[in-house]
């Protein structure tokens, strides 16, 4: 400080200006050096060597008048993750009923084009059609957590049959994987059962769409798709109008071959699906079988019950009992019993070697026995055969005891044993 005295206040002291930095420069590192020993009780225990003078223009001078640069602070990162309150910011709403149809429907819709995007593009969205599919499944059916909710299902199945989603679905299964098309099966096999409003819109809709059922009916013509469309078919028949439609239709004569294909798989849901056909609906059943009786018991005998497949014959001698023993074919009963053509063919399945076979065969035979009004050829066979059947009901019997078929093997051989001639008319 008193150099500064010396130099501002004498106008005699002259003090070149290199100088004269340099020992202002000087004169404040030396006082701050004592600060800093006062201030922390530093004693040294010899004089500490005098620092050598800087020139103006030494950097360590500069450096030591500007201020100290701020620590830097660390920056957001690519791998910061957002805090709890932000996710919740941006958390995506959880999409409706509605909107997980509607973004079906759109998907469908993308499907059904011809592959002329980009293979990869194709990938991500057939995966999430997957995907949606399986959420329908889930809203549908529920899952191992929950109950399916009743509102949702309502609102699923209305947005659905609101436009052609089933159509579009029913469409692209060929385009689906495996596990999207059991999927897609278990969505419209549910759906026809879906009431809104206490009415089934499924068949309504089907109703307006019934060339949806000739898809169904010919998945049977693909591997592929027989299992699937088969499945479909048989909820959608569920529907008395739907089913009058199949019966009715050139399709019905393609169930006798369907039933004999060589995969087995294939064959028994065709004959679980004809089943089906000729059993749910009691009076439209009856109606078709009057005005079609010719030609339907002409391929059921020689298609099925005269069948060179063992199962064939065993799942048809089955259903034809349960055809005719329906009170509601009463008609139709009469009509099969008078015909000297079935009993041969009766008669035969009664010689098969399996249990299984005979059983079921007795089953429709005990109907020409008890019939009151036999024509003079079916009392004339009978009566010829008589010996053989008597013999063969003797030790005839079930695995298992079963007090109604005694009771009905008895009624035959009482009524055959009875059997007197008839003069023909």
């Amino acid at each position: 400080m008193q150099l500064i005295r010396n130099i501002t206040g004498n106008p005699e002291v002259t003090v070149l200006k290199e100088k004269r930095a340099a020992g202002v420069l000087d004169s404040f590192a030396k006082g701050g050096e004592n600060r800093r020993r006062a201030t922390i009780g530093i004693c040294a225990s010899k004089p500490r060597a005098e620092a050598p003078r800087a020139s103006a223009a030494t950097p360590a001078a500069v450096q030591r008048l500007s201020p100290p640069a701020p620590a830097a602070q660390p920056g957001p990162t690519l791998d910061s993750k957002p805090s709890t309150k932000m996710k919740g910011l941006f958390k995506s709403k959880p999409r409706t009923p509605v909107d997980v149809v509607r973004q079906t429907r759109e998907l469908l819709i993308f499907a059904g084009r011809a592959p002329d995007t980009r293979e990869t593009k194709r990938e991500e969205k057939m995966a999430e059609l997957s995907k949606n599919i399986r959420e329908l499944k889930q809203i549908l059916y529920g899952n191992s957590e929950s109950e399916p909710v009743s509102e949702a299902c309502a609102q699923l199945t209305q947005e659905f049959f609101r436009e052609n989603t089933l159509r579009l679905l029913i469409t692209c299964v060929p385009k689906l994987n495996l596990e999207a098309r059991k999927d897609a099966t278990q969505v419209v096999a549910n759906l026809q059962r879906q009431q809104v409003h206490s009415k089934l819109i499924a068949c309504e809709y089907l109703e307006k769409n019934i060339d949806l059922l000739d898809i169904l009916v010919s998945g049977y013509e693909n591997t592929d798709m027989a299992l699937h469309y088969g499945a479909m078919l048989r909820e959608c028949i569920r529907h008395q109008t739907v089913a009058k439609y199949v019966l009715e239709s050139q399709h019905m004569k393609k169930f006798f071959d369907f039933i004999q294909l060589p995969n087995f798989d294939i064959a028994a849901d065709a004959a679980a699906t004809f089943k089906e056909l000729l059993t749910r609906h009691k009076s439209t059943v009856a109606e078709f079988l009057s005005k079609n009786y010719e030609w339907f018991f002409a391929e059921y005998n020689s298609k099925l019950l005269e069948s060179s497949n063992y199962i064939t014959r065993r799942q048809a001698i089955k259903l034809l009992g349960d055809i005719l023993l329906d009170r509601s074919n009463s008609v139709v009963m009469t009509r099969y019993v008078s015909s000297r053509d079935n009993l041969r063919i009766l008669m035969n399945l009664l010689r098969e070697s399996s249990k299984s076979i005979q059983i079921e065969a007795f089953h429709v035979f005990k109907l020409f026995a008890a019939n009151q009004n036999k024509p003079p050829d079916i009392v004339g066979i009978l009566i010829t055969n008589r010996s053989k059947l008597l013999r063969l009901f003797a030790d005839f019997k079930p695995d298992k005891e079963n007090e109604q078929f005694e009771a009905d093997k008895a009624l035959v051989v009482k009524e055959i044993a009875a059997l007197e001639p008839r003069d023909r008319p």
